[in-house]
């Protein structure tokens, strides 16, 4: 397996990242220095990336997580509060989530033990559609979708243009469906507030092709091989 590739599936880095990780003189091969990115590694080479030993797992999980709201998307938490790692203490191979939700954001979110797949989905490259549902407060207004579909400025920068429609109008409330291809920082509820609108509640429901379906809160079931590749652009291989 080419080195690069090698780190990044151990889930350290990007390929790209892992290149200039060895140009710089920070991995080591059996205790030799190595700087050349396109060297090959064994099965029984040993692989450190600054003085620590590392290696991809011998086998890969990629999972689906219906996250509940007040979990913490991280592999841990120094403030002590919950994370999505509490949910998937029954998988016996240690996964970690791709991208983030917020705490109070509910739904779909991708855990994997895959580095090189990670780092693949998460690329803002690759642009991945992420679907959410939202519930704001007061009137939305066909003026407002209007704004959420051509795209609103979000500290200096405008947004892509995203799918917007109103699923139910009440009086008090309305919910909306509402798909981006960025990833900015909880970029859903600013592009609501920059329209004049708060989010209630908020709910991933698809990433790209896959869907949340019915899966309670709190559980989690496996993505399938066809999940897999049209996450990474496979499709009808």
């Amino acid at each position: 397996m080419r080195l690069n590739k090698y780190i990044a599936r151990a889930g350290v880095c990007s390929r790209r990242r892992a290149d200039e990780l060895t140009a710089n003189g920070n991995v080591k091969i059996n205790g030799n220095l190595v700087t050349s990115p396109g060297v090959d590694v064994g099965e029984r080479d040993i692989v450190e990336v600054n003085g620590r030993v590392i290696a991809p797992p011998k086998k890969f999980v990629y999972i689906l997580l219906n996250k509940p709201k007040g979990y913490i998307t991280t592999v841990r938490d120094d403030r002590g509060r919950p994370t999505v790692m509490e949910l998937t203490q029954d998988i016996d191979e240690r996964v970690f989530p791709v991208g983030r939700l917020d705490a109070d954001t509910t739904g779909l979110l991708i855990m994997t033990n895959d580095g090189d797949f990670a780092q693949t989905v998460a690329h803002p490259g690759h642009e991945v559609h992420k679907t959410y549902r939202a519930r704001v407060a007061g009137v939305i207004s066909k003026e407002k979708l209007a704004k959420l579909r051509r795209g609103v400025e979000l500290d200096g920068r405008l947004t892509a243009p995203a799918y917007a429609e109103l699923v139910r109008q009440s009086h008090s409330n309305a919910v909306v469906d509402i798909s981006i291809r960025e990833g900015r920082n909880r970029q859903v509820r600013k592009m609501f507030a920059a329209v004049g609108s708060k989010v209630i509640d908020l709910q991933r429901t698809a990433i790209g092709e896959i869907l949340l379906g019915g899966l309670k809160t709190g559980h989690w079931r496996k993505l399938s091989k066809a999940e897999i590749d049209s996450l990474l652009g496979n499709k009808g291989e």
